[in-house]
């Protein structure tokens, strides 16, 4: 790396629960794959509730800093753990006065990816998003991964395909960007998926088969050149994007979709697509957002 190039951070927000531990060695796995510093944070979010009736109290920062150090001690831990079989990591850790949307947001800024948990899972079990992680994938100005809790403490699955959507939007290039990358860094199989649907008199079957099979042949050209050591898989299906994508992870180690995607994805930031992707995978899932 030559000494002009900006290493950009992972960064990855924790309040020191089971599912912001699974994303902290989540992270730091990214992080020591990239070869990228690990950025930790822990936000103290106190709520201010005053009315008539109550008395103003006032709030013992110093305690909250002592527990957010505690925490990022923690996962500090955790991180370099968990990293240790790819490679040591550089890891920073900060305990931020503000709400943890904000801060998070602000800083991905300059980040190379932000790593979000979630809630774990509910009675159907499919991951709960939560209020931050939502906000967060909808508008972070760097990629988002969310990562679903575990059940088991053990790290994410590391074997299984890298899935990727593909609908030939500017959105859907980026993903295809960071799904070879990643792939490739894994030692991992490619799983393109692009989706056809719609019925028209004037267009038979075929024919639109045919069209959705050379955009994907197309939009996929020039990164296999680029990652000559990527193996490609192609899926071409009529169905509903989400349900192809969700069916065609049951054994991923990753999934990336675009943001603004169109046609066969469409509305992959945080749209029926996308939301349905992010509430149903079992595997993380990388919404390759445009950094700032």
């Amino acid at each position: 790396m030559s000494p002009n190039t900006i290493n950009h951070p992972v960064l990855v927000g924790t309040d020191g629960s089971e599912a912001a531990t699974d994303a902290v060695r989540w992270a730091a796995c990214d992080a020591a794959r990239h070869g990228a510093p690990l950025h930790i944070v822990y936000s103290i979010d106190v709520p201010m509730d005053f009315g008539p009736s109550l008395a103003f109290t006032r709030i013992d920062y110093d305690a909250y800093r002592q527990a957010g150090a505690v925490i990022t001690d923690k996962a500090r831990e955790s991180a370099i753990a968990a990293a240790a079989p790819i490679a040591g990591i550089d890891i920073r850790t900060f305990v931020v006065e503000a709400p943890p949307i904000p801060v998070l947001r602000d800083r991905s800024a300059d980040a190379r990816l932000l790593v979000i948990g979630t809630h774990g899972y509910g009675a159907i079990g499919r991951g709960l998003l939560g209020s931050v992680s939502t906000s967060l994938a909808r508008h972070a100005l760097c990629p988002v991964a969310v990562i679903p809790a575990t059940t088991d403490g053990k790290p994410q699955r590391t074997h299984g395909p890298v899935v990727v959507g593909v609908d030939g939007s500017a959105g859907g290039a980026l993903a295809l960007d960071v799904a070879f990358d990643e792939a490739s860094r894994r030692d991992a199989l490619l799983l393109a998926v692009r989706t056809w649907s719609g019925f028209s008199h004037y267009i038979p079957r075929i024919d639109l088969r045919q069209e959705a099979e050379v955009l994907l042949a197309e939009a996929i050209a020039g990164y296999q050149e680029k990652y000559p050591d990527v193996q490609v898989t192609r899926l071409i299906a009529q169905m509903r994007p989400a349900k192809c994508l969700l069916e065609s992870a049951e054994l991923a180690q990753l999934i990336v979709v675009g943001s603004h995607g169109h046609r066969g994805f469409a509305g992959m930031a945080l749209g029926s697509v996308g939301q349905a992707v992010l509430h149903g995978a079992h595997c993380p899932v990388i919404v390759a957002r445009p950094p700032n």
